[in-house]
């Protein structure tokens, strides 16, 4: 993985060394920041130019007040980080991928549902893939085009499924029973404007049952995971095969093997099993009955240090050694990367309120805990995370470490960012920031003792140390907090209670 960057560039200044479970990938910098590339970028170069955009932003963000006193606890997004990273993605594929084949890279809005990251995203040549009804709502608040979004779920409703029709969406159906109420809903569409244009891409999701890696609950090809046709089942593949056969419209195959914890030649194995089954369909229907492969995404995050790794070069390499015939042009290709594009171009910065100690262990007492960070604060084992120390001018602090409890402002004792970690001593109207939250932190939100929504702001950095920020999102307030609890309807038990009351027996109420 690498060591933590330490020194000017502000990679480390007491980030610990978080642990992972994801191996190395190689890498070289071309010379464009902290983004991947198809040479396997993001190295240590890479690291230091987005560490120190990270350093000039934290400082500047103190000095205009988007974070102090009044504003404990904000996110903070890379944006050219962003842009560097979906650029790498693009060339990734594009350097393996036989001239002229489509291929759609589709965000997965899950990992930073933020109608400005996604609009970024899609100006940067990235569509959306979505899972509910409210995540297909922020894409096209995004301005994503509906041939540019691809619905997933293993629980979509008619109705969902009669909108993502209506728009052009792209949908892969989860298992046989919701395949039969895409039936329906073709025969209904057919009769309504037979052949029109625009009309949804079809597929069915398959689960390959190739095994699990690291973090059970990630692991989505496992043999008894809950998404798609589980394709070693007996009986399985020569019901996928059918169904193919019998439904012209049917024309994409989706897998996903999982996200992080698991290794990239685990996910190229099953693209591998996928792609196979493709050509077993097109051969047995003798033509070429499905023309799209969606492989997902899932390329693991390093939460190790700053260098990225594996990158998406390497995967993409690694998928055309293990399925040579995925990128000849034969098929369309769709992907849906979310962690791995955000990750490490956010930060979770938050003041430290208190210092204090207790048996002999100091305990820096800060704004930012399971509300923002649930994952590391119920997983850590799964879920480390850098932590890097700034003083109260928002200046990386340096000198001896200490080992120390990043602690989080939930009423409860395991709310740590975290534990027994070697840091500069972090002290009263300090910060401390949590490294790679870009994707799955602090855009989402857990309202645990009706603590608020931080801001979240996009900045730029330019050579001279000038920083520009956008609002992503406004902070949450008190009165906001009232109001989405229930605030209008403060009388409503009461009232009930009265009603019942007054009326014994009449459950009308």
């Amino acid at each position: 993985m690498g060591e933590g960057t330490h020194g000017t560039a502000g990679g480390g200044h007491g980030a610990g060394d978080g642990r992972t479970t994801d191996g190395p990938g190689g890498a070289r910098d071309l010379g464009r920041g902290g983004g991947q590339d198809g040479d396997g970028g993001g190295g240590h170069d890479g690291g230091r130019a987005r560490a120190a955009r990270r350093d000039a932003a934290v400082r500047a963000a103190v000095e205009r007040g988007l974070l102090g006193p009044g504003a404990p606890l904000a996110g903070l997004l890379d944006v050219t980080g962003i842009r560097e990273s979906a650029a790498a993605l693009r060339e990734a594929f594009a350097a393996v991928a036989a001239p002229g084949t489509p291929v759609l890279h589709a965000f997965a809005v899950k990992a930073a549902p933020l109608v400005p990251v996604v609009r970024l995203l899609a100006a940067e040549g990235i569509g959306a893939e979505v899972a509910s009804p409210g995540e297909l709502a922020l894409a096209r608040a995004a301005g994503v085009p509906a041939g540019r979004t691809v619905l997933d779920s293993p629980a979509k409703t008619p109705e969902e499924l009669r909108e993502a029709l209506a728009l052009g969406v792209a949908v892969n159906a989860d298992n046989p029973q919701e395949l039969r109420r895409l039936d329906a809903l073709v025969a209904e569409r057919e009769g309504r404007s037979p052949g029109r244009e625009g009309r949804s891409p079809l597929g069915l999701r398959i689960n390959p049952q190739v095994g699990g890696g690291s973090i059970e609950a990630l692991s989505t090809a496992t043999a008894t995971s809950k998404f798609g046709v589980a394709l070693r089942d007996e009986g399985a593949r020569e019901w996928v095969v059918r169904a193919f056969l019998d439904r012209p419209w049917l024309t994409r195959l989706h897998t996903h093997t999982g996200s992080q914890g698991i290794p990239p030649a685990l996910m190229a194995e099953g693209v591998r099993a996928v792609h196979a089954l493709a050509e077993e369909i097109n051969a047995r229907a003798g033509q070429r009955r499905v023309d799209t492969l969606d492989i997902g995404g899932g390329l693991p995050v390093n939460f190790a240090s700053e260098e990225t790794s594996p990158t998406y070069g390497a995967y993409a390499r690694a998928l055309r050694e293990a399925v040579p015939g995925l990128f000849d042009g034969r098929y369309g290709l769709v992907t849906e990367f979310g962690r791995s594009l955000l990750a490490k171009e956010g930060t979770l910065v938050a003041r430290v309120e208190y210092a204090k100690s207790a048996g002999g262990r100091r305990i820096a007492v800060t704004h930012a805990g399971a509300q923002v960070a649930a994952r590391t604060v119920y997983a850590p084992a799964s879920w480390p995370l850098r932590i890097a120390a700034y003083d109260g001018a928002g200046r990386p602090k340096r000198g001896p470490e200490v080992v120390q409890d990043v602690a989080g402002p939930a009423c409860f004792a395991g709310d740590l960012l975290a534990a027994a970690r070697p840091l500069p001593p972090l002290e009263q109207g300090d910060y401390a920031a949590a490294l790679d939250t870009g994707a799955y932190y602090f855009a989402h939100h857990y309202a645990y003792n009706s603590l608020a929504r931080p801001g979240v702001y996009g900045y730029t950095a330019d050579a001279a140390g000038g920083v520009s920020f956008a609002t992503v999102r406004e902070p949450q307030t008190v009165a906001e907090i009232v109001a989405e609890s229930g605030g209008a309807l403060a009388d409503a038990l009461v009232d009930a209670a009265r009603a019942a009351t007054a009326a014994p027996g009449d459950g009308t109420g």
